[in-house]
């Protein structure tokens, strides 16, 4: 008999109990399903078996490593479903490419379209999976053995993986011979994918998740089509210079191909910024750019280099910091910790904002205040405008997008601009690189360098910086005149070499360690190049330094 300390409390089991079953001892101590052990202040999926003299917790859905967990295994019994339904159609390629909301949108490229009726049959064959409660099997198979099983299954994204993993072993995970990989951890049975559903969309399907916050509620997918063509774009960008997955970048920088492949990306991006800025000005009497974007997305950077296009179309830009209009520090809302709320529309003088934009509109001169950040005050230094035929500003905020921000402004006179890392790399065609990962790295290497903040700290605060881009910036995006990427495909192989000493440096000790292990796991797939060849108004030089820009 062992013995284990579960919550706190001695509880005894036999030799080869699993944590699985640990964990229905002590599931109506949780609001949500368990998804995961925690032993001794480490991870453990529940189909491992019980050690001597642990102490045991568990985490559920609504955690964010339990959450991942049940993607993860949706994933990949929705992958099985897709090899079972299409056997006639036998596609060439099955792409977990991007999140839209709560679902997960799949391309298929294939002889026959993707229908509907081929929608509702993965959906079925997949319901008849979860109802199996098949066992989601784990074995971990020395790296050349590993190769030469997903080359026998055509997966070949996986063998170039392989190829550039330093580790002698690989975890490879088994549903009824149907043989897949997964970075992270998986549930242990199908049965525990309780909410789910498939759609056809766009060619390929939606793989349509419950949220985290609501792990038993399905919302309705919600299509959001000017994400949706930009993330194809970055899609289509990769393609062209033959990236699509972490093993394809590897390749290219093994192969002495990194120089031009960011002076093409830089290529991509600067093409898009003169197409922005081209629309701008020929759309006639826009005044007030407005660009908002999540944290880390490169605001700061775009906002300069669209300047400089603006001044070629004839214009001159003048940049703003909607932080500028922050209310004084004690007037600042609190939070439900009772923390400031800099987040939120409150924090913004909207009165003082629209009275000045309003009155440089009607051709005003306006001084302009600034925050200082020290003090909690604004300050007026003499900053005054006024707009002459061809001046124009550039508004940088999370709030630009929200009407509430400029209601005294005409419609007309606003230009509103998106901006987001939406990276298109993936780990392999079936492990999709979550585009806040590529942003909590951008932050975490940026706040050591300008900030002194460790990591540590960066990653503690997330999770708050996360709610408030989804409370006031996410509902907004699709109202945006344009999108802009920021992500470029080479950045996750500069950002390696700044963000492992950091991530190092946090201990097991530490609530943040698990996510900074799991970001140190991830960052082990990439090879890590110098930054000395980016150009010095690249957007990744607003994070890792020696930007040309103030920033």
């Amino acid at each position: 008999m062992f013995g284990i300390g579960v919550n706190g409390v001695t509880k005894t089991y036999e030799k080869g109990t699993t944590y699985e079953q640990v964990a229905a001892d002590v599931q109506k101590e949780y609001e949500s399903r368990i998804a995961l052990a925690v032993v001794n202040g480490k991870f453990r999926e529940l189909a491992r078996t019980i050690d001597d003299g642990a102490e045991v917790t568990f985490l559920t859905y609504k955690d964010s490593a339990g959450h991942k967990c049940y993607v993860r295994t949706a994933t990949m019994i929705l992958m099985k479903a897709i090899k079972d339904v299409m056997t006639d159609d036998k596609p060439e390629k099955v792409k977990v490419e991007f999140a839209i909301g709560k679902g997960y949108y799949i391309s298929v490229i294939s002889e026959h379209p993707v229908t509907a009726d081929t929608a509702k049959r993965v959906e079925n064959r997949m319901r008849e999976i979860v109802d199996a409660a098949i066992p989601v099997e784990k074995q971990a198979m020395p790296r050349e053995e590993a190769i030469k099983l997903f080359e026998a299954h055509g997966m070949l994204d996986k063998v170039n993986l392989f190829r550039f993993r330093r580790s002698s072993q690989i975890n490879v995970y088994n549903i009824n011979d149907y043989f897949d990989y997964y970075y992270g951890y998986m549930l242990p049975n199908t049965g525990y994918i309780s909410h789910f559903e498939v759609e056809a969309y766009e060619g390929g399907f939606i793989l349509n998740l419950p949220g985290r916050k609501e792990p038993d509620v399905l919302s309705p997918f919600e299509p959001r089509e000017k994400l949706f063509r930009t993330l194809c774009q970055a899609d289509e960008w990769g393609s062209k210079m033959g990236i699509d997955t972490v093993g394809d970048l590897n390749s290219q920088i093994c192969d002495g191909k990194l120089n031009d492949l960011i002076l093409v990306q830089e290529a991509f991006q600067e093409k898009r910024i003169a197409e922005i800025a081209h629309d701008i000005a020929e759309r006639g009497g826009v005044k007030f750019v407005m660009i908002a974007g999540p944290s880390s997305s490169g605001k700061t950077t775009f906002s300069h280099r669209l300047s400089i296009q603006l001044r070629a179309q004839g214009l001159t830009p003048h940049p703003i910091a909607l932080d500028d209009y922050f209310v004084n520090r004690e007037d600042t809302p609190l939070d439900e910790n009772g923390d400031y709320n800099f987040e939120c529309l409150g924090a913004i003088d909207v009165e003082l904002f629209n009275r000045d934009m309003s009155a440089l509109l009607a051709g005003e001169e306006v001084e302009l205040p600034t925050f200082n950040f020290k003090t909690g005050h604004r300050e007026y230094k003499g900053n005054k405008k006024k707009l002459g035929p061809d001046d124009i500003l550039v508004l940088e905020g999370i709030h630009g997008l929200n009407d509430k921000m400029s209601y005294s402004l005409p419609n007309s006179s606003k230009y509103k601009i998106y901006i987001s890392a939406l990276t298109s790399l993936n780990v392999d065609e079936h492990n999709r690189i979550p585009t806040t990962d590529g942003r909590l790295l951008r932050r975490m290497v940026r706040d050591a360098r300008t900030r002194g903040a460790s990591a540590k700290r960066t990653i503690q605060m997330w999770p708050s910086v996360r709610r408030g881009e989804e409370e006031n910036i996410f509902p907004f995006q699709e109202k945006a005149d344009a999108f802009f990427n920021s992500a470029l495909i080479y950045e996750l192989a500069v950002l390696k070499q700044f963000a492992e000493p950091l991530l190092f440096s946090i201990t097991p000790e530490d609530p943040e360690y698990h996510e900074a292990k799991r970001l140190l796991k991830f960052l082990e797939y990439f090879l890590g190049v110098s930054s000395e060849h980016l150009p010095n108004n690249s957007i990744v030089r607003e994070f890792v330094g020696g930007s040309c820009f103030p920033v």
